[in-house]
């Protein structure tokens, strides 16, 4: 299927399952990504109908692909906001090709999608959740300063801690210029369910700090839950470990815990 946003015709493939329990538009991480068969596929033999397409300039959609992955225009507030309304744009595609019955709508995404996820859902009412694996609640300036500290060295957390880390996350100086985001100024608008996925030896992500403000958010009154799994690294939606099945699974059992819930308001 094909669906159109900002003059570009993006390519997708929509995973069906004959009485859907719920729905969800699969959202990339960084990088040059196709559409995630595999995954779609997975949630839908468990009920859940599930879009996934071509990152814009990817695949077989059209437009630029804006890169490098690690630098100032991918991360810059224009470009999330653009992938965010593609996201919006394939929640309406999806649900043109839906049952009557379909169950709830959300967005369901990977690392970068901790950014342009909260954008999509403060503008669409049609989401009524979300869910995030390895989704920093952390600007895209302080992701940088972290990522570009452990250089993505699996080892990292062998001989730093989290104090090293938050220090470091709040005086390093950025090697980029461009305009921000905090995922939290979505967040607090929005009064839809979330759920955070995270891997406790994360070198990509902020992991501890996300949590933290996900509980702020929460104490404040919002219905933002987190997993934590301690082996996973950023991978967390695709690992292929025990732990690893288990976080996907429980993430699919939450959607399904959100399926049973009465209609939510949006705001």
């Amino acid at each position: 299927m094909t669906f159109e946003n900002a003059g570009v015709t993006l390519a997708g493939t929509l995973y069906r399952p004959e009485h859907p329990v719920a729905a969800v538009v699969l959202v990339h991480g960084s990088g040059q990504e196709k559409r995630m068969a595999g995954f779609a596929s997975r949630l839908a033999d468990q009920g859940i109908a599930a879009l996934t397409y071509d990152k814009r300039g990817v695949g077989e959609s059209g437009g630029r692909y804006v890169g490098p992955e690690v630098g100032s225009n991918n991360v810059d507030a224009g470009n999330l906001g653009l992938l965010a309304a593609d996201a919006n744009a394939a929640v309406g595609a999806l649900q043109k090709h839906l049952p009557g019955t379909h169950g709830p709508v959300g967005l369901l995404g990977y690392s970068q999608a901790g950014w342009v996820i909260p954008i999509a859902a403060e503008r669409n009412p049609a989401v009524t959740f979300m869910v995030l694996f390895s989704g920093p609640v952390a600007t895209a300036r302080e992701q940088l300063r972290f990522q570009f500290y452990t250089e993505s060295k699996p080892t990292f957390w062998d001989s730093h801690t989290e104090a090293d880390a938050r220090k470091h996350i709040a005086e390093d100086k950025d090697r980029y210029q461009f305009a921000d985001t905090d995922p939290r100024e979505a967040l607090g608008k929005l009064s839809i369910r979330g759920l955070w996925v995270y891997g406790g030896k994360d070198v990509q992500a902020p992991v501890q700090l996300s949590i933290e403000r996900l509980d702020a958010l929460d104490a404040s009154g919002k219905r933002y839950e987190h997993r934590l799994y301690p082996t996973l690294a950023h991978n967390t939606a695709f690992a292929k470990s025990d732990e690893g099945k288990e976080a996907v699974q429980a993430a699919v059992q939450w959607i399904r815990s959100v399926a049973n819930e009465p209609s939510p308001t949006k705001h």
